[in-house]
């Protein structure tokens, strides 16, 4: 076992040893709450300046770094989804996606201070939360992570977000960059006997023209006594979507060697060997992705508190959210790659500037392999969900000594299974030659793409295209975490020390993607090659892709029963000689993309909370070890036993072998305020913070892409990412419910995760024979980050008012390398009124381009986005609130790319959407 000592670690020891030991007469403030302890006292604010004036104390009598956003009133946050309410707040970023998905228009990532959203810690009330992802890329891969997602949590159960920006010992490891606490309502919080609410309201989303019923409610009851109190919340929530989008599904590298000897193309202009395109980078397919989507989140959350004593309160609290998430992705490609790879040379080529990119080419017409694929598939069991059973408890052992505890499971679950026809325009049952030529426009907008046949043929009907393949994939990874905490809290009668905390924390988490079914051609059908889809005659829409310039339109596809009604499943179990699937768990089983994740963690922790005249303190040390199992499946060698070896899948033999880690973790932490005026407050914190690294990242087992020649291998000998923290901070609360606040903060990584792509050959279902891939695979580097946050809120004249920020992140790996999740330039800007009976606001968000992951072999980044968000709030009555809520308002067009703006990875716009409700209390 290995301990880490850093200098941070000295300086807590000699802090809580020398001020201890200084006794001053003075009586001792109430200790700050527990990290796992509803703050919530009574359910008294109601109204945007409400809001913000909880928020403000809440984050002025802190004794760390934190931001607090409060709800309005009862179900009501300030922002329809949790993700865009956390973002108002400095040093905050979200995201639309966990990495694979690409951008939607709900925000369901959380990340501080431009960092991965798997090195922020979410919690609910303290305690861990498991999720699961729906979408297929996000349940293998090597960004398959421990960010949560806020998808799952409607907005209305929330009462209060606490976000940690310093860490302190009594908080859970696991966030490097912070924690985000939610805290939802307790029935205790309530001052009546017996509330009610309601909410019934409707969703309408503009590109899919579609409107739905949203519903939520809460019954709360205390008895008279306040010793007995019950609290039920329900939601129901639908939304049809619609998300157009160019798709450049990753880059490939020309081989000269594919090229007859010989052959010139005119590059830039001039006439030379094709060969000197050797190495240079072309759009693997160039797709016009039309994403449709149903969602049905459902669920609800129950908790009952008891007092059997005055000096005793125990809760019980539980938690289900279930989202549906069918959907059908279509998306109409052209195929520069596969005409290179069968040594198609372009008659012209336009070459960037560095070399590194094919930004233009003009193909001749050729029916020797595709220049056109078309994908169609349907995922009718998308889903995910989330669920918790919690134990907690609080005892006043005497006027000295308070212990708190929490015990429970928490389970997340994502889940696909997906059929897809992919068809093109050349195939086993015959070719229609077609010239392709392309034309990158940068970031400006989609690529141009152009088809031409001597014949007249029209590329966009769908008679002219032939069988290619049927692929699919179903998937089930559940995420399961038992844990326990036990806190102490000895207050003491006077003097500097006001009191010492300890506890004890343990956690058994596994995470699985079970047994992955990779789905292909039912060979067993003899007329496979030609049992397509029947189409219905469906077109994409007249108005697909208007926001970023469609590569194509006007082109065929299919509907998503066109594709379920030719679906059929054929498994050794049941055999059919017409079906179009085989889906056989066993031959299908495509091990490559499993992976099998446990680890187990003891915590324990000590820390002074100190206070003098001006100045409120706490000091301690947190020492956590954790013992990890991390799965390997490789392909067999003749060292290993006949017994080790499973051959029962399609996709080659394979051994499953283990590896564990052992390795403990000491965490000093430091947190000071100093009262400079009644009015000015200052910072201060140091911490030695540790994340683990994402799930994925920690299996070595390597997964691949056929179409695309690209793979994702993990390292299960990472080491945890681990940082040390240093923060600066200075608030001026000039006015009431106002403050101007300035913040410094450094983050040094002795060891950070960042990704590389090697070349390595694997043998290709697709094509049956051995071939080179691109493997992105995990490593240890040292990386540090560094900026400035600047917060401004104040209530203006005539009810109005504003809250406006800027953060400022600069996140480096060792050499110079770009830190994942960093954007350099993040601000809001929010202006509201609220009188008596109505209230409005309207917000803007801003983040600066940033670099994600790897994705098919390739960077991918995001570029600069922007959206506006805006909600009105009509109080009708006491009992009665009709509220209006609009997000992506300016209709915002989300734009990726690779290593440079010259090489586009996606559009997508998602169009507006608009919430309607009326809450009603009883």
């Amino acid at each position: 076992m290995k301990l880490y000592r850093t200098p941070i670690a000295a300086a807590v020891a000699l802090v809580i040893t020398s001020v201890t030991a200084t006794s001053q007469a003075q009586t001792a403030p109430a200790s700050a709450p527990a990290a796992g302890e509803n703050t919530l006292q009574s359910v008294t604010v109601t109204g945007i300046r409400a809001s913000r004036e909880s928020s403000l104390n809440a984050k002025r009598n802190a004794d760390s770094l934190v931001e607090v956003v409060t709800a309005e009133d009862v179900g009501k946050m300030p922002d329809k989804n949790v993700a865009d309410a956390i973002q108002r707040v400095p040093g905050v970023n979200i995201a639309s996606s966990a990495g694979g998905e690409g951008g939607f228009s709900e925000n369901d990532r959380v990340s501080i201070r431009g960092t991965s959203p798997s090195l922020t810690q979410t919690l609910i009330n303290g305690h861990a939360v498991s999720t699961g992802d729906w979408f297929v890329l996000n349940l293998f891969g090597t960004t398959v992570g421990r960010s949560a997602s806020y998808s799952l949590l409607p907005s209305e159960l929330v009462g209060k977000i606490v976000v940690n920006k310093s860490a302190t010992a009594d908080l859970p490891e696991g966030g490097v960059a912070g924690a985000v606490n939610i805290q939802t309502r307790r029935p205790m919080d309530f001052k009546k006997g017996f509330t009610g609410e309601a909410s019934l309201g409707a969703a309408y989303t503009s590109l899919a023209g579609k409107t739905d019923p949203q519903l939520s409610g809460l019954m709360a009851w205390n008895n008279d006594q306040k010793t007995m109190g019950v609290m039920l919340q329900v939601f129901d929530q639908r939304q049809h979507l619609r998300r157009d989008g160019s798709e450049v599904l990753g880059y490939y590298a020309i081989d000269k060697s594919k090229f007859a000897a010989g052959s010139t193309t005119l590059i830039n202009g001039t006439a030379a060997p094709t060969a000197n395109l050797n190495g240079v980078l072309a759009p693997s397919l160039i797709g016009s992705g039309l994403f449709e989507q149903e969602r049905h989140r459902q669920g609800g959350a129950l908790e009952i508190q008891f007092k059997p004593t005055k000096d005793v309160t125990l809760g019980l609290s539980g938690f289900y959210s279930h989202v549906d998430d069918k959907n059908m992705n279509t998306n109409f490609m052209a195929s520069p790659k596969w005409l290179l790879q069968e040594g198609i040379a372009p008659l012209s080529a336009t070459v960037s500037a560095d070399g590194k990119t094919l930004l233009a080419a003009v193909f001749p017409e050729t029916g020797k392999t595709n220049s056109i694929i078309n994908d169609s598939g349907i995922r009718p069991g998308a889903q995910q969900e989330s669920q918790y059973l919690n134990l907690d408890g609080k005892w006043m052992v005497n006027d000295r000594l308070t212990l708190t505890g929490q015990i429970g499971k928490t389970r997340g679950v994502g889940q696909s299974e997906e059929f897809a026809s992919e068809v093109g325009n050349v195939g086993g049952a015959g070719a229609v030659p077609l010239a392709l030529s392309y034309s990158m426009n940068g970031l400006g907008r989609a690529p141009t793409v152009g088809f031409t046949s001597a014949a007249g043929a029209d590329f966009k009907d769908y008679r002219n295209q032939f069988w290619n393949w049927n692929f699919g994939a179903r998937v089930k990874v559940p995420d399961d975490e038992t844990y326990g905490t036990l806190d102490g809290e000895w207050t003491s009668d006077g003097g500097t020390l006001e009191s010492i905390k300890f506890g004890a924390r343990f956690t058994d988490h596994t995470r699985t993607n079970g047994n992955w079914i990779s789905s292909g051609p039912n060979w067993a059908n003899g007329n496979i090659g030609t049992t397509l889809p029947a189409s219905s005659g469906g077109k994409y829409p007249s108005n697909f892709g208007s926001a970023f310039g469609a590569p194509f339109s006007g082109q065929f596809r299919l509907t998503y029963n066109d594709v379920a009604n030719w679906a059929t499943v054929s498994t050794q179990a049941n055999p059919s000689s017409t079906a179009t699937f085989n889906y056989d768990p066993v031959q299908r089983h495509e091990w490559s993309n499993d992976f099998d994740v446990s680890e187990k963690t003891n915590a324990m922790y000590a820390m002074a909370n100190l206070s003098g005249d001006k100045w409120r303190a706490n000091a301690g040390v947190r020492v956590v070890q954790t013992k990890g199992k991390y799965s390997t499946l490789r392909n067999p060698t003749s060292q290993d036993p006949a017994s080790a070896i499973d051959s029962t899948s399609l996709f080659g033999p394979f051994v499953k072998e283990f590896t564990e880690r052992t390795y403990t973790d000491v965490l000093p932490s430091a947190n000071l305020s100093y009262k400079l005026t009644p009015d000015v407050v200052l910072r201060a914190a140091a911490a030695k913070t540790m994340a683990r690294p994402d799930y994925t990242a920690l299996s070595s087992t390597t997964s691949l892409n056929d179409q695309l020649n690209t793979g994702n291998s993990g390292n299960p000998l990472l080491n945890p990412v681990r940082s040390t923290n240093l923060d600066f901070a200075v608030e001026y609360y000039f006015a009431p419910r106002s403050v101007v606040s300035f913040g410094v903060f450094y983050q040094d990584f002795g060891s950070f995760v960042d990704y590389k792509v090697t070349p390595s050959t694997h043998f290709s279902d697709l094509h049956k024979q051995m071939e080179t891939y691109n493997i992105t695979k995990p490593i240890n580097v040292a990386a540090k980050n560094k900026g400035f946050e600047i917060g401004y809120q104040q209530p203006l004249f005539g009810n109005f008012g504003v809250n406006a920020n800027y953060t400022y992140a600069d996140g480096q790996v060792a050499g110079g390398g770009e830190m994942s999740g960093n954007s350099k330039n993040t601000y809001n800007l929010e202006g509201y009124y609220e009188n008596d009976r109505l209230s409005a606001r309207v917000a803007y968000s801003f983040r600066s381009s940033f670099y994600g992951s790897y994705d098919r072999g390739v960077k991918m980044h995001m570029d600069d986005a922007a959206t506006v968000a805006a909600s009105i709030n009509y109080k009708w009555s006491e009992n009665l609130t009709i509220s209006l809520d609009g997000l992506n308002l300016n209709n915002p067009t989300l734009k990726y790319y690779g290593d440079n703006k010259e090489q586009p990875r996606a559009f997508y716009s998602n169009g507006r959407q608009f919430y309607l409700s009326a809450r009603m209390k009883f």
